[in-house]
């Protein structure tokens, strides 16, 4: 398995994952020409944002009575999958769902994929959320189209079409969603379905971790303090490796040790080289050359090291406890 498809595969795996046990974000009311009573469905999802619950249970209530309107039944979906003024229960959440989708909505269209992938509110079927995803992604739903083309890449649903992936990363990226974007980048670093473009797999890393995602801020870094695609800038790359090391990426936390004991990028620090060594390594990575940097240097910049990625270590054997 190359590199490349190594990273997608984890990709789709932990997105599908993630994805399909997590419900909390409200869906996005998708945009309707106003209609009698459409003060009612903007006074319910109003009420939501400000976790008006109860008011917003009602109001939705009101406006699905009075019109059928399926942005009122996805709230109520919201409110039930998340037990949010009603008490949690995915199968009322799954069949408000199937009755938005039913009627077009988007939101509901991947809700309800994403619990068909889950098994809430009912078995888990594959076959019909990728059915879902592709209603949601032609109505240009950015999330709907990334978990499709990592089925696409997956090859499990569908026939494995890195091209067709390709297409539906593009869409979902262009329409912001930095995940998107950061798996984008990967194809044009690779030349996988796309022509191999340096340039452009780091314009869209910058995109995604302008977008927040952490592995793309890395991996920007990375193509900073190598002039891969971009200008070479080795302090540009430390301050957005240290942000990112901050933020738990191993990866980063690594590459920052290896610039502190080089100093390249921000000034030599050999304690602060020692104390990212430990706290990386404490994450999975192993490098023998910072091993041998460490055991080169005094007892007391080493302790002063290890006193240092105390909190850190508390924190990563806490997390896996």
């Amino acid at each position: 398995m190359t590199a490349a498809r190594a990273l997608l595969t984890a990709l789709a795996l932990a997105a599908l994952s993630a994805s399909a046990h997590a419900q909390s974000r409200p869906a996005q009311k998708q945009q309707t020409p106003t209609a009698k009573g459409q003060d009612s469905v903007d006074l319910a999802f109003g009420a939501y944002q400000r976790g008006f619950y109860l008011t917003a249970f009602y109001e939705a209530t009101k406006r699905v009575d009075e019109h059928a309107d399926p942005n009122a039944m996805t709230l109520l979906g919201e409110l039930y999958a998340n037990g949010f003024g009603v008490k949690q229960d995915d199968a009322k959440a799954a069949e408000w769902y199937r009755l938005a989708a039913e009627r077009g909505n988007r939101e509901a269209m991947f809700a309800l994929a994403m619990f068909r992938l889950g098994g809430r509110g009912g078995e888990k079927n594959r076959d019909e959320a990728a059915k879902l995803l592709t209603a949601a992604a032609k109505l240009g739903h950015a999330a709907a189209a990334y978990d499709l083309a990592l089925l696409h890449i997956e090859g499990v649903q569908f026939p494995q079409d890195f091209a067709r992936a390709a297409e539906l990363l593009r869409q979902a990226a262009d329409a912001g969603s930095p995940e998107a974007q950061y798996a984008l980048a990967t194809f044009y670093k690779e030349g996988r379905a796309v022509a191999k473009d340096e340039a452009q797999a780091a314009r869209l890393m910058q995109q995604a971790a302008r977008g927040g995602n952490v592995a793309a801020q890395t991996e920007y870094a990375i193509a900073l303090f190598n002039g891969a695609g971009v200008p070479k800038d080795e302090a540009a790359s430390a301050r957005l490796m240290l942000d990112s090391a901050r933020r738990g990426s191993v990866v980063a936390q690594n590459r920052l040790a290896r610039i502190y004991a080089a100093g390249r990028g921000l000034p030599a620090d050999a304690m602060e080289a020692c104390k990212w060594h430990i706290i990386a390594k404490a994450g999975g990575a192993t490098d023998l050359y910072l091993d041998d940097f460490m055991r080169q240097q005094p007892p007391n910049v080493r302790e002063a090291a290890e006193k240092a990625a105390k909190p850190w270590l508390e924190r990563i054997a806490e997390s896996r406890s």
